[in-house]
């Protein structure tokens, strides 16, 4: 059987991913490695993996502060880190 594919873009790049991958998988997938960056500019990417540390946080269809670790992708999602 085979995995139904979606296309989504993160950072303006198009990814593939497999239906119901998290969006921290995905964005990782696509070579990002800093999410958003702190008050001090320092990078920051996921740490938790269950939505309390927050450091995961990205814009998803211009909506911001989206915990990309709890996030499934969906079909045409523009994702950009922070």
């Amino acid at each position: 059987m085979e995995t139904e594919q979606i296309h989504i873009r993160v950072n303006g790049r198009p990814v593939t991913v497999a239906a119901g991958t998290l969006l921290a998988v995905a964005i990782a997938q696509a070579g990002e490695t800093s999410f958003r960056h702190s008050v001090r500019n320092e990078s920051r990417g996921p740490l938790c993996g269950m939505g309390v540390c927050n450091e995961c946080r990205v814009t998803v269809n211009g909506q911001l502060h989206i915990r990309s670790c709890l996030t499934p992708c969906e079909e045409g999602m523009d994702v950009r880190t922070q």
